[in-house]
């Protein structure tokens, strides 16, 4: 419910894009991010710049080429979530992020129910995997058996 209470708390039209980090947000998300690697020279880009550039991406939907210019390239916005997504910093900070909120909302950081709608029950009654595999299987069959047809006629 929008109370004037809420109202400020979610209110974004003081920030540079509506997809920027506030400073409560960033405090929550600095301290997972990875330091950088040692050896070699310090980080020349600002990590909360690299945040904001991808939380403009999720929230718009542009392409990386569309990133507006006063964020990081687009190279080094890519880059970092390249090797979040593979080290794990993404869902750290999604988990994090994910358990502030229910918290705030005053309910468990898990949740303990599930709904199944009446669309998820009846395709897996149906079994739609199962067909797909019947039908890639048969075409596997019959390429096996041209294949191995024609190496016999070669021989």
């Amino acid at each position: 419910m929008w109370t004037t209470e809420n109202r400020g708390r979610y209110n974004r039209s003081k920030l540079r894009y509506p997809s920027d980090l506030t400073d409560e947000e960033w405090k929550l998300v600095e301290p997972l991010i990875p330091p950088g690697k040692r050896g070699g020279g310090k980080r020349t880009v600002i990590m909360r710049e690299v945040v904001n550039g991808l939380m403009y991406i999720l929230s718009t939907g542009c392409q990386w080429s569309a990133i507006p210019k006063d964020l990081p390239p687009k190279s080094t916005v890519y880059d970092y979530f390249d090797v979040w997504s593979w080290d794990g910093t993404l869902n750290r900070v999604h988990e994090v992020l994910y358990v502030e909120c229910r918290e705030r909302a005053s309910r468990e950081a898990s949740p303990t129910a599930a709904i199944i709608d009446s669309q998820s029950v009846k395709s897996a009654e149906k079994g739609g995997p199962t067909i797909r595999l019947d039908t890639m299987q048969a075409r596997r069959s019959k390429a096996r058996n041209v294949t191995s047809s024609s190496i016999r006629k070669a021989c």
